[in-house]
């Protein structure tokens, strides 16, 4: 028999889930076709609109190889798994005569735990009665949900935590789960023929495309035994977002709490001398923590040091105890020292890794008004992880709307360990090339760890297949060039002027960008009181409602943070003005910017260019993006920050969005505004 085309089966695709076939949409599938039968890597730029995910679903199971599918989002998971892959497949069954299976995995957490469920949560000291169905009021809200939970489990097929409509709290949600350091394992757990977390990974061991998330996709590059099936093809969607995920998963916290809770958990379970010896370590570390001051540590003083290391030889003691102890008068032994061992191996982990003090890692105490000081540990670079796990033995492509920063990929192929486009030398090695506006000497992205020969660097290539908007005719790029440079502190009364005019011009539908919560605080608190139009805040409501609201109705505002520059969907006349408050470069004091900052700057780079100007280009290049997400939306995008005009990085950060037609005229920007305001009244 003959093979199927990829344009047939592009085609038979497109047509099953309703959609229309767009130029890069095709690009990009003979990109991915192209890199998977040779096994190369392949970063694929693919704007709002173009239909990415059948882009890579198509060539990868016409493939036939194992492929599994990273993606950063809920939303993106469950638009594969319940809409995408099921019309694809029977789509393409007819030309490549299979039906590939596909699967969804996520990290234990996220799957309800039998076991906890019919034999509660391992009793603490502190906690009294322990049986939380039965100490749970029926009343209260986490008696309701957690009796709701009950019910659910013998309704549910895969007790999957994003399949319990409506959710409940994190709270609720850890009575009924355990983290893959508590379970008990199969084998010896009572309830492992019906675990819903192993009936997870059998499926996903049959499936020919597993559906995953990134942070799962982290801890399998991190920890020693993997956690996914082998694959031959991994795709990453939603790219832009991995390095910061694997960051985070990379990443260690000490608090007295966290100590305080694996004190308690081990003590019934060791002799008392190695209990005592975790509490008095745990007490001296607290009283350190009381005094200590939010900020980068570059070297531990001595008495932190003293401190960490009695936390790590006392951790040891006691795990060792643990092991070679056995209670039979402990109820549910077995489950109360998974747990306790997952506390105290944490604790000991974390404080292993600070009293070491790599060079390649950034410690820095932080203070939270709730729960007090800890301390943390994060990698200064996972570019050589990522360099090292991902790219070996498959073929990677990795996608999104906003990977082109500067004009290339090199800024973020760097950042994932990989040499500019076509080098064959380390990343940040001489040739490299720089993003448009940046001085010499700069590397975007490149940083410490970019260790390992240079023959092992693997070979890539980047493609931008467009969008099928036409941004320079459907927005405006308009930066506010005659304001006052935004100070780190102080009111700027004369942007609260221009948002309050360019809001009443636009007759609201504004999302409202801010670079920290208190000038989104600030804004809709001004705005309330001049405009009569709503203005909804980011924590006034859950954010889900905040956006159905916002789309709802046309007059409605939306103003908040970090969430909003990458999470909002809204096409159409809601949404048609969009306000960035300044450049969201990262705060000089942010711990683990400023150290990556000050690496790139002392191997000879452009620090500024490397971390600051490249975070603020890729949340411009999102936050942009939330303007047009349709052929027929229409609108502005206002930046209210002079330098993104004048400074000498703003052509970088002005690459890095959408091709809008671009203007400082304010009178210009006005005018748009109110048209764009009179058609979508008269349309209503």
């Amino acid at each position: 028999m003959t093979k199927p085309s990829l344009p047939d089966l592009l085609h038979a695709a497109v047509t099953a889930v309703g959609g229309t076939e767009r130029p890069g949409q095709v690009t990009m599938a003979e990109s991915v076709a192209e890199a998977v039968d040779d096994g190369s890597h392949l970063l694929v730029q693919a704007g709002t609109g173009t239909g990415k995910s059948l882009g890579y679903l198509v060539p990868a199971l016409a493939h036939g190889e194992k492929v599994v599918v990273a993606t950063a989002t809920l939303a993106l998971q469950r638009q594969l798994v319940e809409r995408d892959l099921p019309r694809t497949v029977e789509a393409l069954h007819p030309l490549l005569r299979r039906r590939p299976e596909f699967a969804m995995l996520k990290g234990r957490s996220n799957y309800l735990c039998l076991h906890r469920l019919h034999e509660g949560v391992p009793q603490e000291e502190e906690d009294g009665l322990f049986d939380v169905f039965e100490s749970a009021t029926p009343t209260s809200k986490l008696g309701k949900d957690l009796l709701r939970m009950r019910d659910w489990a013998d309704e549910t097929e895969t007790g999957d935590r994003d399949a319990l409509t409506p959710g409940v709290s994190d709270r609720a949600w850890s009575q009924v789960s355990v983290t893959s350091r508590e379970c008990l394992g199969a084998t010896r757990c009572a309830y492992g023929a019906e675990c819903f977390a192993e009936a997870a990974r059998e499926r996903a061991k049959l499936a020919d495309v597993v559906v995953t998330n990134h942070a799962l996709l982290a801890i399998d590059a991190i920890e020693g035994a993997p956690v996914l099936p082998g694959h031959e093809v991994l795709i990453v969607d939603e790219a832009h977002e991995l390095v910061s995920r694997v960051t985070g998963a990379a990443t260690g916290e000490l608090s007295p709490g966290g100590v305080n809770r694996a004190v308690r958990r081990a003590s019934k379970l060791v002799n008392e001398k190695a209990a005592d010896a975790l509490q008095t370590a745990a007490e001296g570390f607290e009283r350190l923590m009381e005094l200590a001051l939010p900020g980068r540590i570059e070297e531990v003083p001595e008495d932190l040091g003293y401190a960490v290391m009695a936390l790590r030889d006392a951790a040891r003691t006691v795990i060792s105890a643990i092991a070679g102890t056995r209670d039979k008068s402990v109820q549910d032994e077995d489950a109360v020292r998974k747990q306790a061992l997952a506390s105290v191996e944490n604790v000991h982990a974390v404080a292993e890794r600070i009293a070491n003090g790599s060079e390649y890692d950034v410690i820095w105490c932080e203070r939270h008004d709730r729960f007090g000081a800890s301390l943390r540990v994060a990698p200064l670079s996972v570019s050589g992880l990522l360099r090292e796990k991902l790219f070996a033995d498959r073929s990677v492509v990795l996608t999104s709307a906003t990977l082109k920063l500067g004009g290339d990929f090199n800024g973020v192929g760097a950042s994932l360990g990989l040499s500019p486009e076509g080098a064959a030398g380390p990343p940040g090695a001489v040739g490299s090339s720089r993003p448009a506006g940046a001085p010499a000497g700069s590397t975007p992205g490149s940083g410490p760890a970019e260790d390992g020969p240079a023959a092992e660097i693997p070979r890539w290539r980047g493609i931008d297949v467009g969008s099928p908007f036409d941004y320079p005719k459907q927005g405006i790029l308009y930066v506010a060039q005659h304001l006052a440079q935004p100070g780190r502190e102080g009111s700027r009364g004369d942007m609260l002027d221009e948002l309050t005019e360019l809001v009443e011009a636009a007759g609201g539908r504004t999302l409202g960008l801010f670079s920290s919560m208190r000038g989104a605080q600030s804004a809709a608190e001004a705005l309330r009181g001049r405009l009569d139009v709503p203005i909804l805040l980011q924590g006034e409501e859950t954010l889900g409602e905040l956006i159905r609201t916002f789309a709802a109705d046309d007059r409605t505002c939306l103003f908040g943070t970090l969430s909003l520059w990458q999470g909002v969907d809204v096409p159409g006349p809601s949404c048609q003005l969009v306000v960035m408050d300044r450049i969201p470069f990262p705060r000089p004091d942010d711990p683990l910017m400023s150290a990556r900052q000050k690496a790139v700057e002392e191997s000879g780079g452009n620090g500024f260019m490397a971390v600051a100007a490249t975070h603020a280009a890729l949340l411009m290049a999102q936050g942009s993006g939330r303007l047009v997400r349709a052929s027929g939306d229409r609108g502005v995008v206002a930046v209210l920050d002079p330098r993104l005009a004048k400074a000498r990085y703003g052509s970088f950060l002005r690459a890095s969005m959408p091709d809008f037609w671009y203007t400082t005229d304010r009178n210009q920007v006005r005018r748009s505004l109110a048209a764009i305001d009179r058609a979508a009244r008269e349309a209503g």
